[in-house]
Parts: structure tokens; sequence; C-alpha cells
């Protein structure tokens, strides 16, 4: 029975797939004796490996909270991703060692009529498990399943750049074409390793959320229809494929506690239902407005007030942007 949740499913899916890669090409190469088919046995193997990772930090990723993991277990996902990211480094630094001293001494690829119909057929399903595993780390906006797919499209690139190569010296007799392709491939992989490497680290760093998706919540709030007077102090992190973020919500001073808590729990769930992934915590606060002219009479209940010194002072339709540099705080605009 195939597992309900999508992103285990997927992990699942992703050893089944490297598993039967793996196997296929032991046969074939055991029984041709190509050692370029040999070589892609042996990633696949390596596959296996990090689809067994992957499968294991996101079924643990999606774990529900408990006393010792108030804020659930994201992070296992975000580990998985930048232990890939590492071997896939390692991988394509490897590939660029090899294919520079292959070019530098001249040497090409031996048995070039072996191994071309398996590569082919290899690329083909890797491109299938790489495009399902895409598919769904956009869905679910996992970073472990991006990883494991980025694992997948490497395979094709050097699936497809050794069968180039071979084809190329078959038919044109030029043998530094095959370490010529390795360079582009190993490239391409390490380029695309280091990213996810950056994203990342910044999950672990928790570093605040794309700022699309903080304009996102800003607009939410602005547009919701309540009576409050702002907001200020919006902090946001990932974990995973969570989006943990809190701000202050100012309220009149006279609503009751049962209002204020109406008002925030409507909120949390819009942010929640527009957001894939976000878990929203508000704390309420009184609104600090010195002349307060009471509930009754105030103009501005309904409104956003821009110029409270406890509100963020932006510009309408504007959400703050993050600050690094020393002495500014991330979410508190500077006069």
């Amino acid at each position: 029975m195939l597992p309900a949740n999508p992103k285990i499913r997927a992990a699942a899916f992703s050893i089944s797939g490297a598993f039967f890669l793996a196997a296929f090409k032991l046969v074939i190469a055991i029984s041709s004796g190509s050692m370029a088919v040999m070589a892609s046995a042996v990633d696949s193997l390596l596959d296996i490996l990090m689809s067994g990772v992957n499968f294991m930090a996101i079924r643990q990723a999606e774990q529900p909270p408990d006393e010792c993991h108030p804020f659930g277990h994201g992070k296992y996902e975000t580990l998985a991703t930048f232990f890939q990211a590492i071997v896939i480094s390692i991988s394509g630094g490897w590939i660029l060692y090899e294919s520079s001293l292959r070019l530098a001494h001249g040497e090409g690829p031996t048995n070039v009529d072996q191994g071309i119909g398996i590569l082919a057929f290899s690329a083909v399903i890797s491109w299938f498990i790489a495009s399902y595993l895409r598919k769904v780390a956009k869905q679910t906006d996992s970073t472990a399943l991006e990883a494991d797919s980025l694992h997948f499209r490497m395979d094709i690139y050097s699936n497809l750049g050794l069968m180039a190569g071979l084809l190329l010296i078959r038919w044109l007799e030029i043998v530094w074409i095959d370490a010529a392709l390795s360079l582009l491939v190993a490239s391409y992989i390490l380029h695309e390793a280091l990213q996810l490497i950056k994203r990342s680290l910044q999950d672990i760093l928790d570093t605040e959320l794309p700022e699309e998706i903080k304009q996102q919540v800003h607009d939410l709030i602005t547009e919701h229809d309540a009576a409050f007077s702002g907001y200020h102090g919006l902090r946001t992190r990932r974990a995973g494929s969570s989006k943990i973020m809190d701000f202050h919500l100012e309220v009149c001073k006279e609503m009751s506690v049962f209002e204020a808590h109406k008002i925030a729990d409507s909120l949390e769930k819009k942010i929640e239902k527009n957001i894939p992934g976000a878990d929203v915590i508000i704390h309420i606060e009184p609104c600090h407005k010195s002349a307060c002219p009471g509930r009754t009479t105030c103009e501005e209940t309904k409104t956003r007030l821009m110029d409270s010194e406890w509100t963020l002072k932006t510009v309408r339709g504007r959400a703050p942007r993050c600050e690094n540099k020393k002495g500014q705080r991330s979410n508190k605009e500077q006069d």
C-alpha cells in the first residue's frame, strides 16, 4: 500500500527507481564487461543510499510536534538536503578532476561500442524519476525532494554526456570530446549543489523567508477586514517545508480578550490558508496611541495606523525589508 503523504510516497518511489537502475546496470556491466556501465551502476548504488537517507529524513520531518520538538521536526528535512548537497558536490568535484586529467593527457573512453543503449535507457528512466520528484518538491515546498531530484538530473546529464561522447568518438574519432562534455556537466552539478548548500544553511541559521513571502504576509494582514490598528515585529523562518512566523497585532485597549482572540484566530487561519506550510503565532497588544478618544468615538478602529509609534512606519502596500547591517533590526524600519 502506497503512503498517503505525497512527500513520503515520492521518497519511496525514488528508492525503488534507484534500486531498479542499479540492479539493471550491474547485470549489464557484468555481462558486457563495460567499465562505463559499471561506473554508472556504482553511481546508482549511491543514489539508493541518498534516497534512503531522504526517505528517513522526510518521514521523521512529517511527524507532528511533541514535547521535545514543539515547532515540529522540519529541520530533519533541512539536514537531509545539506547532506545530499555535500555528496553531490563531492561527486561533481570528482567528475571535474577526472575529466581534467583525461583532457590533459588526451585520454578517451574504451569499448566505445558498448554501453550506449543502457546509458540511453538509464537517462530516460532517470528523467521520469527526476521530473516526478521535482513536481512533488514544488507542490510541497520540500528542499529534500528538490535535492533528490537534482541527484537524478545529475545522472541524466552524466549518462547523456557519456553517450554523446561515445557517439562522437565513434563517428568523428575526437577522443577529447568525452572529457570536455564531462567538464560542462560537472560545472553545472557544482553550481546547483552550491545553491542547495546555501539554501539549507539559510534554513539551519533561521534566515528570514524571501521578500515575496513577507510581502504576501503584509498584504494579507493589511487587507484583513477586522478592527485592529496595526502590526509590528514580523519574524519569519523556515523549518523543512514549514514557514514559521510571528508578529504583534495592535487592537483597541478597550476591546475584550474574546474579541481580540477572535480577530487573531481568523487572521492566523487566513495566512495559513493562503501560504502553504505557514505556522503563524500572533501576539495581541493594546493600541499605544497617546491620545485615545475611546473605542466608540475612534475613527481609526478599522484602519491601519501608519503613524503609531509601535507600528512599522512603512509605505502602505509595502512589507518591511530584512536589513543585515550591524546594529539594525530586521523587522524595525529606521527613522
